[in-house]
């Protein structure tokens, strides 16, 4: 539906200031500065047409949910969207 993901968007923007969360721009900065091992959903990025150029540079691997479960089962810390 043309202009669901602008509105989609903006909602989701809103609902974060809404509820104090920090937005996801201090989010990924915390992140970059932690340290933390980003990875993309390649599934994601095939499905929407992105190109790993659409990533932020620390998004360094991609991978699908089979190959990323053992990864996660191994990690002290996952997180998978």
């Amino acid at each position: 539906i043309p202009g669901f993901e602008t509105l989609a968007t903006s909602l989701m923007k809103q609902t974060i200031k809404n509820n104090g969360v920090a937005d996801i721009s201090d989010l990924r900065s915390i992140c970059v500065e932690a340290g933390v091992n980003m990875i993309g959903c390649q599934m994601t990025v095939d499905l929407f047409g992105f190109s790993r150029a659409d990533f932020i540079p620390e998004v360094k691997e991609y991978c699908g949910a089979a190959t990323f479960l053992p990864m996660a089962q191994r990690a002290d810390v996952s997180l998978f969207i």
